[in-house]
């Protein structure tokens, strides 16, 4: 069977660009992992309608509403490798089965570097966040921190100050800030703690300590940290599609306005095209992506026709 579009990802952005595709009648396949970035956070927020649903609870409602549509398939697993072929792709899935699409939606997300400071990883969102749009608001006016330097802590420290005045910038050794920055800083009463960092200790949701070398213990309601960002990019880069090479997050796919990829009948959306990584972004690009394809099919299909001679 050769399948419309197939879509690399159970996530937001796939489940949504999947039941745009199961309502446009195409017959659609739903390659899952099942492992979503936002796994380890207790809600997802700024999803209009859905403001702090669990993230396990948003994925299961997804993939219930995609239930009425029968063309469209969800099957758990990873693809492990993909290619152009005549008529469209093939998608090596690790079952050993190769599956065939016209079409592809690239929502294979990207995956955060938590092998930072010790304790990053078990407080990663849940005391530990990445983004203040996501998590701000439940620790408004509590005293937090950044842990970021050069010009990350300069976009992030000015950002989080807008949640909380009682806020530290920790830069984990030496600060890469210029005196202009430390002006800026200080303006806006943000002190800099630049000494090592040994852990971060805590409960869960229940503020944590920032443990420094000299055994100080810095205590503080939450952390705001820019870790590094791995986007899921080996599909799109065994399909040829292209990579972005520069900005806040570099290797993500590149796409247009509407998601298409550089390859011709390739769609990407989510996280893994964009480092403005929220659900309700990812559902939006997801749906986006898919209307284009189903239009992009649709004009493909056209019949072809003769030409009128002149005159007849």
């Amino acid at each position: 069977m050769t399948f419309d579009a197939i879509v690399i990802g159970g996530g937001p952005a796939g489940l949504s660009a999947a039941l745009v595709l199961g309502r446009a009648r195409r017959r659609t396949l739903v390659v899952d992992a099942g492992e979503p970035r936002n796994a380890p956070a207790a809600a997802a927020h700024g999803m209009f309608t859905r403001d702090g649903t669990p993230p396990a609870e948003l994925l299961e409602i997804g993939r219930a509403q995609l239930r009425p549509y029968g063309s469209v398939e969800l099957r758990p697993g990873k693809a492990e490798a993909a290619r152009v072929v005549e008529g469209g792709f093939a998608f090596d899935l690790t079952d050993g089965e190769t599956v065939r699409a016209r079409t592809a939606v690239l929502a294979t997300g990207v995956r955060d570097d938590l092998a930072g400071v010790p304790g990053l990883r078990e407080l990663w969102g849940r005391g530990v966040y990445h983004c203040p749009y996501c998590h701000g608001w439940e620790v408004r006016d509590e005293p937090l921190a950044v842990l970021a330097n050069g010009e990350t802590a300069m976009h992030l420290a000015p950002l989080i100050r807008q949640w909380s005045a009682d806020l530290v910038l920790l830069t984990d050794g030496p600060a890469d800030l210029t005196a202009a920055d430390r002006a800026i800083l200080t303006g806006l009463g943000i002190p800099v703690r630049e000494e090592p960092i040994v852990r971060l200790d805590g409960a869960p949701d229940r503020g944590l300590g920032v443990v420094f070398a000299d055994g100080e213990v810095l205590a503080r309601r939450a952390v705001f940290a820019r870790v590094p960002v791995m986007p899921r990019t080996g599909l799109a880069e065994g399909l040829g599609c292209a990579l972005v090479a520069e900005g806040m997050v570099p290797g993500l796919i590149e796409v247009d306005a509407v998601g298409r990829t550089t390859v011709p009948g390739v769609y990407a959306a989510g996280d893994v095209t964009t480092p403005m990584a929220q659900v309700v972004a990812a559902a939006a690009a997801g749906a986006l992506a898919a209307a284009m394809l189903n239009g992009d099919l649709v004009r493909a299909d056209l019949p072809v026709l003769e030409p009128v001679p002149a005159g007849g």
